[in-house]
């Protein structure tokens, strides 16, 4: 399910693994993959409970922050450290846990080279540069 164009399929999804979780109900991995990431923002339990986030529109001119994107991306890091893909990205993650000496700390920090390669990516109608993202996770691990 976390492989659709459709967002409130998507946000649906969310809510169906957070309820499940709460409800203690057996979970396929990516189900607990999407609901231990829930679980760690509980500023955003209202928002993925609410259905009127199916449709909602986060602006961050706005000063507003997407719950979903922001959930989304660290699903997307845990994927990418689980396969080592980017290779090398495993290497890099535990240097930045080291760095921050917290791992969803860590994640969060790592989160803004993911979204800026994303956002690159899709601005210039291309596949992610890897190497690019990895030089943004291996300078940041540095400074």
């Amino acid at each position: 399910m976390l492989f659709t164009q459709d967002r409130e399929k998507l946000r649906s999804y969310f809510r169906e693994c957070w309820e499940a979780h709460v409800a203690g109900a057996i979970q396929t991995p990516l189900e607990t993959l999407v609901a231990e990431v829930v679980a760690e923002h509980p500023e955003y339990h209202a928002a993925v409970l609410d259905e009127r986030s199916l449709e909602r529109e986060w602006h961050p001119e706005d000063g507003a922050t997407n719950p979903f994107l922001h959930m989304g991306l660290h699903i997307a890091l845990r994927e990418q450290l689980s396969s080592d893909r980017p290779a090398g990205i495993r290497a890099v993650a535990r240097q930045l846990i080291t760095k921050f000496k917290d791992g969803h700390a860590a994640e969060h920090a790592a989160l803004d080279c993911l979204a800026e390669s994303l956002w690159l990516a899709q601005r210039n109608q291309a596949e992610p540069d890897e190497a690019a993202y990895l030089e943004c996770l291996r300078t940041l691990a540095r400074s």
